[in-house]
């Protein structure tokens, strides 16, 4: 049975919540994200902030303020004031069709994996993106090769 820890992302960006939304737009921006761990300093698990959100909380492009004004403003609101903190997580044990139940019917984008508290995973639907994409390969190869021995 594949479980959580086999598909979750372990190499993660995580900020902590006393860190600005500046520093977290930066974040999202390098590491192509849409998904940000926020973590305590012992490295516990405390909210998710999401593109969405960094969204909900910026000044629209309508009140025709500049970009140096608008990053002044994300670098004086820290992360604590706009994150989540009502989250659903998931442990690395979880069964992978469990988490991805989850991710479809409550619609969400990720699943933190947390153990004894910290954060020690994520798991987006990218990842099942992915797998879905090995198992199409894995799917085509087999086919192939019954192909051929048809033809034997």
């Amino acid at each position: 049975m594949l479980t959580t820890r086999d598909l979750m992302t372990e190499d993660l960006i995580a900020l902590r919540d006393t860190d600005s939304l500046l520093e977290a737009q930066r974040a999202m921006e390098r590491g192509r994200i849409r998904h940000l761990p926020i973590i305590d300093a012992a490295g516990a698990f405390v909210g998710l902030l999401t593109h969405r959100d960094l969204l909900a909380a910026s000044v629209s492009r309508l009140a025709e303020i500049d970009q140096a004004t608008q990053e002044e403003i994300y670098s004086g609101i820290p992360i604590g004031e706009v994150m989540r903190t009502d989250v659903a997580m998931g442990t690395p044990g979880l069964p992978l069709r469990q988490a991805a139940e989850v991710l479809l019917t409550q619609k969400y984008g990720c699943l933190p994996v947390v153990e004894g508290g910290k954060l020690v995973g994520i798991l987006t639907a990218s990842d099942f993106i992915r797998l879905s994409l090995e198992l199409m390969d894995a799917l085509e190869a087999s086919e192939k090769l019954e192909c051929e021995s048809c033809e034997e």
